[in-house]
C-alpha cells in the first residue's frame, strides 16, 4: 500500500480530486494505531493525516482547542495539562489491545468517537466536538459548526463526521470543548461481588447525590492483572470520585458508607485510581498479544451481566464491565461467535456488538459493526452518496 501524506487541506483537495476522477479508492487514516479495526478495506492507496498537523488555536479562558486533524493526541494532552484542563470523554489508547505502533491522532479519535470511563457521564468525543473541516469524496471543502459553544450551526454534520470512521470524508480541523480538569480523584472498590451483585451495587452508587464519574466491575478472572496485583483477591468493583480535595473527601466517605453494605471497602489514592482507570479504559487484561477476538459490547447497564452469563453456556468467553456495566469487554477463547452474540444482545432488549480485534481470516468472515436495520442502512447508504459519489473513501470498512 503506497502512503500519501498531504501537507496541507489544499494538497488533501488534490489527492481527492485526482482519485475521484479516476474511481481509485482510497483508505483514510491518522497515526495507523487502529489498524485491523472495523472491516477490511480494499485499496492500494492510504491517505494519512500525520503531517496535516499542530494546535491552530488554544485560548483556555474559552475552554476550547481548535486542532488540525493530525495532531498527535499526546501534543494535545500536554497542553491541556499545563492549563489544567482535559479532554472529558477520556479518548481510550488502542495500541496496547490492537498491538499496533505509532501516535494516536485527534483527527483519528475524532473519526472513531472514541471514549473512556467518564462516557456515561460526561459523554462520548461527538458530544465534546463543536466544528470540523474536511475534505469531501468530490475533492471540496466542507466547514461545520465553529469556535463557540452556542453556535448550533451545523451541529448535525458536525457530530456525523463522529464515528463515520473516514468513510464520509477526510478531517482536517477539529474545534472540542476542554473542560477543567479535576483537581484530585479517589476510588472506593468493593471486593467480592459477583456480576449481578456489582450491577446493583454500580447502580445504588449512581443514584447518590456523590457525582461518581466512572463505574466498573472487574471479574476475578482481570481483577489480578490491575495495579501490579495489588488490588484485593477475587472480584472488584470500582467507583471513581473527582473534583475538589475536600468535596472528593467527603463525597467519597459517604459512598464508602453506602457500599459497605455490599461488601469490604478499600480507598485508592490519586496515583493509583489514575493508574487504575487508565488501565480499565485501554483494556489492559486483554493487551495479551494474542489475536483472540474481542467484542466491545454497549447495553443496558443492567444487562451486561445477562449477556455474559447466556453466552458461557454456550461458548468460552471473558468478560469485565465499565460505564455502571452498559460497556462489556469479551474476549473469546476462539471463535467470535457473532451470530450468538447478536442474537443475544436481542432478546435482552437491544445494544450493539462490535469486533474490535480479531485475526484477518475471521475479519473477513464476520461484519465488525453492528448490521442496520433496513431503513436506517438505506439512510446511511444515501449520506455516503452524498459525501463520497465515487465512493472513493474507505470502502467497505463499515460493511456498506
Amino acid at each position: 500500500m503506497i502512503d500519501l501524506f498531504p501537507t496541507s487541506e489544499d494538497d488533501a483537495v488534490e489527492i481527492v480530486r485526482s482519485h475521484a476522477a479516476s474511481g481509485k479508492p482510497l483508505a483514510i487514516c491518522g497515526g495507523n494505531t487502529r489498524s485491523g479495526f472495523g472491516n477490511a478495506v480494499t485499496a492500494s492507496d492510504r491517505l494519512r493525516s500525520t503531517n496535516v498537523a499542530g494546535i491552530v488555536s488554544y485560548n483556555p479562558g474559552e475552554m476550547v482547542l481548535t486542532a488540525r486533524a493530525g495532531t498527535p493526541l499526546a501534543e494535545i494532552e500536554a497542553a491541556l495539562a499545563e492549563n489544567g484542563q482535559m479532554m472529558a470523554f477520556e479518548p481510550m489508547d488502542h495500541r496496547p489491545l490492537m498491538g499496533t505502533t505509532g501516535e494516536p491522532t485527534i483527527g483519528g479519535v475524532i473519526a472513531a468517537n472514541v471514549s473512556g470511563p467518564r462516557r456515561f457521564v460526561a459523554g462520548a468525543a461527538r458530544d465534546s466536538l463543536l466544528g470540523v473541516r474536511f475534505v469531501n469524496g468530490r475533492g471540496e471543502i466542507v466547514k461545520a459548526g465553529g469556535r463557540v459553544m452556542k453556535n448550533v450551526t451545523g451541529l448535525d454534520l458536525v457530530k456525523l463526521m463522529a464515528g463515520s470512521h473516514g468513510t464520509l470524508g477526510f478531517l482536517t480541523e477539529v474545534t472540542f470543548r476542554v473542560p477543567p480538569r479535576p483537581k484530585t480523584e479517589e476510588t472506593i472498590l468493593i471486593s467480592g461481588l459477583n456480576d449481578a451483585e456489582a450491577a446493583l451495587a454500580m447502580s445504588a452508587a449512581m443514584a447518590l447525590p456523590v457525582e461518581v464519574s466512572a463505574a466498573a466491575h472487574l471479574p476475578m478472572t482481570v481483577s489480578w492483572k490491575f495495579l501490579d496485583s495489588t488490588l484485593p483477591p477475587g472480584e472488584a468493583t470500582c467507583l471513581r470520585i473527582e473534583g475538589l480535595p475536600k468535596s472528593v473527601e467527603a463525597r467519597a466517605a459517604k459512598l464508602a458508607a453506602v457500599m459497605s453494605a455490599y461488601g469490604p471497602v478499600i480507598h485508592l489514592n490519586r496515583a493509583d485510581s489514575a493508574r487504575l482507570w487508565r488501565d480499565i479504559r485501554d483494556v489492559l487484561p486483554y493487551a495479551d498479544g494474542t489475536p483472540r477476538p474481542v467484542w466491545r459490547v454497549s447495553v443496558a447497564p443492567g444487562a451486561g451481566h445477562q449477556l455474559v452469563a447466556a453466552l458461557r453456556l454456550e461458548a468460552g468467553v471473558d468478560a469485565f464491565y465499565d460505564w455502571q456495566g452498559g460497556l462489556v469487554w469479551m474476549r473469546m477463547e476462539a471463535d467470535p461467535e457473532a451470530d450468538l452474540v447478536r442474537r443475544f444482545i436481542k432478546a435482552l432488549g437491544g445494544g450493539h456488538a462490535t469486533l474490535i480485534r480479531a485475526p484477518a481470516k475471521t475479519r473477513a468472515a464476520v461484519p465488525a459493526f453492528e448490521p442496520q436495520a433496513e431503513a436506517v442502512a438505506i439512510l446511511s447508504a444515501r449520506l455516503r452518496e452524498k459525501f463520497d459519489p465515487m465512493g472513493i473513501f474507505n470502502p467497505g470498512k463499515m460493511g456498506a
